[in-house]
C-alpha cells in the first residue's frame, strides 16, 4: 500500500480528488478524559466557574469539525452537512467519553472531522476543569467507523 499524500519527491502533497464521484460519507469517533471524581461531579452538576462545559465542549467540537483543513495540512476543506457530539459520565472510571459523528455527501472522507471534533472537545474539557484538576488525562482517541468511497467501510473491533 502507498502513501497518498507524498510526491514523487518524497514530499508532501494534497491528494487530488477531482476525478472522484460524491458519495455519502460518515465517520465516527471517539475520545475519553479521565479526571478525578470531584472534578467529574463539578462537569455532572454545571458548577464549573467557566460555564457549562460539556455544552462549550460540544461547541467547540463542532467547530473543530467544520475548521479541520484549517489545522490539518492536507485536509481538503469540506462543506460537513452534519455533526453531533455526544458525552456520557462514566462516574465508575471517573471519566467523560466523547464520541462525534460527522456527515457529508463528497468526494473524500471525514474522518479527520470526526477525530478533530473528539480531540478539541476533550482539549475544552481539560481547559474548562483544568483550575481544579490538572492532572486529567486525554486518551483513547479512535476512529469507531467510516463509511462511503472507495475503501468502504471500517468498523472497529473490540
Amino acid at each position: 500500500m502507498e502513501l497518498t499524500h507524498i510526491n514523487d519527491q518524497g514530499r508532501a502533497k494534497m491528494v487530488d480528488v477531482s476525478e472522484k464521484g460524491n458519495t455519502e460519507r460518515k465517520a465516527v469517533a471517539a475520545a475519553s478524559v479521565y479526571m478525578k471524581r470531584e472534578t467529574l461531579d463539578i462537569i455532572a452538576q454545571g458548577k464549573a466557574k467557566k460555564g457549562d462545559v460539556l455544552s462549550v465542549a460540544q461547541v467547540a467540537g463542532i467547530m473543530a469539525a467544520k475548521n479541520t483543513s484549517s489545522l490539518i495540512p492536507m485536509c481538503h476543506p469540506l462543506n460537513i452537512s452534519g455533526c453531533d457530539i455526544k458525552f456520557v459520565l462514566d462516574f465508575e472510571k471517573n471519566k467523560v467519553d466523547i464520541e462525534a459523528s460527522t456527515k457529508i455527501v463528497g468526494k473524500t472522507g471525514v474522518e479527520m472531522e470526526a477525530l478533530t471534533a473528539v480531540s478539541t472537545a476533550a482539549l475544552t474539557i481539560y481547559d474548562m476543569c483544568k483550575a481544579v484538576d490538572r492532572g486529567m488525562v486525554i486518551s483513547d482517541i479512535m476512529l469507531l467507523e467510516k463509511s462511503g468511497g472507495k475503501s468502504g467501510i471500517f468498523k472497529r473491533q473490540f
